[in-house]
């Protein structure tokens, strides 16, 4: 495009929340806030009403309640989301095949052959806008600008119900005086290392020496220089393009406090089987085990254990995670609790040798099965009978597809 605008960034404007007013119009004009089903949660997203108050993303029943003691609590439906974003989705898909689905309310879109069938970025982001609040009733936020880093960046200038565009005769002036922090991709960790530095505007990393920043960073210092410049050679990925997984992971934040060896084992058992279950639909294999807990306190820490192969099997997952658990001396209960595999390979396995492996790989194989047909868990282990299940809050890496979509009940 002739002003270098070929990037969207859409961005649904407090996506779970809209949703729930929008399915149920008493809630509409309240503050509400959108939780876990589990009875400790935290607020994944509120009503611009609740926002206006003071309630934040992240924060307990308790804190919000105290900040907002009208504030309305929704359980959060992962369904009914799922089912919306598919949909949108598929609307943008009406605009652009090129289209990269970043989570579950948002997206980027190559915009650049498109001038001819609906005009100019903004007529694009219009009708866009227009078409969505047209068939869900559903506002967001779209940001235009000539690579995903800056497009991101201006879908968030002017929320809710936003249409930005950043050109490049725009870009420096406008990253200046930004805080590097504001920058997608550069969380509070760099941004720390970073003001160590005297680096803390978007500015003051652009001009930044490339050696210094290498030596601080590595591989990714010249990285963070470019995008202080607005700079990023990423392009849009659509489906199937992406780039290869690193990691199959699930976490969950426990029903209470849990100190009790064999209940936390439990937990590991039913993450494993999750994560595994993911990584043999796709033809993933693992070779190191990440477990990631966390205390009440918030203090998260992550323990590897590399294993003598790549696998996707349960138990083998399971043991792994066991074995790393019984190293470690904890020094108060958990919170959370994550497994995760690393070190992802494709298509390659090794033939069962022994009756025991095969009958196992069968077994996996037939709950694979009857799991994508009637539910992810219409069969799973006896140990994990016997604890109520409650659904989680969605995971904000969820996808419609592929490796990262995670199913529901």
């Amino acid at each position: 495009m002739s002003d270098g605008a070929s990037v969207m960034h859409l961005d649904m404007d407090a996506f779970f929340a809209s949703v729930e007013q929008r399915v149920n119009p008493a809630l509409r004009g309240l503050p509400i806030a959108v939780t876990g089903a589990a009875k400790r949660t935290v607020v994944t997203t509120s009503s611009y009403e609740a926002r206006a108050l003071g309630v934040r993303t992240g924060m307990n029943r308790f804190e919000a309640k105290k900040q907002c003691p009208s504030l309305i609590f929704v359980s959060g439906n992962n369904a009914k989301y799922m089912d919306v974003s598919t949909r949108i989705m598929e609307i943008i898909k009406g605009f652009s095949p090129l289209v990269e689905v970043y989570s579950i309310d948002e997206a980027f879109i190559d915009i650049s052959g498109l001038r001819g069938l609906f005009g100019s970025p903004l007529d694009i982001g219009r009708a866009l806008k227009k078409r969505i609040k047209e068939e869900t009733g559903l506002i967001c936020s779209v940001g235009i600008a000539p690579n995903k880093l800056m497009a991101k960046l201006a879908s968030a200038m002017d929320k809710p119900d936003g249409l930005s565009i950043l050109r490049p005769c725009d870009i420096k002036a406008h990253l200046q005086d930004m805080p590097v922090g504001t920058l997608w991709g550069i969380g509070p960790n760099i941004t720390s290392r970073l003001g160590l530095m005297g680096i803390k505007t978007c500015g003051e990393l652009g001009r930044a020496n490339a050696g210094i920043l290498r030596k601080n960073f590595g591989i990714i210092g010249e990285r963070l220089g470019a995008m202080g410049r607005g700079e990023y050679k990423d392009p849009v990925r659509p489906a199937g393009f992406e780039d290869r997984v690193k990691s199959i992971g699930h976490s969950m934040t426990l029903p209470e406090d849990v100190w009790e060896r064999e209940k936390i084992k439990m937990y590991l058992l039913k993450l494993s089987e999750m994560v595994c279950a993911r990584a043999r639909r796709h033809g993933l294999q693992g070779r190191t085990v990440c477990l990631t807990l966390r205390y009440p306190d918030f203090f998260t820490f992550t323990r590897q254990r590399r294993l003598s192969r790549a696998t996707n099997d349960t138990h083998t997952l399971y043991r792994a995670a066991k074995r790393t658990l019984s190293t470690m001396r904890l020094r108060a209960p958990l919170r959370l609790i994550g497994v995760s595999l690393t070190g992802i390979v494709e298509g390659t396995r090794q033939l069962p040798l022994f009756t025991e492996d095969k009958q196992r790989e069968k077994l996996l194989a037939a709950m694979d099965e009857i799991n994508g047909r009637f539910g992810h868990s219409a069969l799973t282990w006896s140990a994990l009978l016997e604890p109520e299940r409650t659904p989680g809050v969605i995971s904000p890496a969820w996808r419609p597809s592929g490796v990262r979509k995670i199913d529901v009940g």
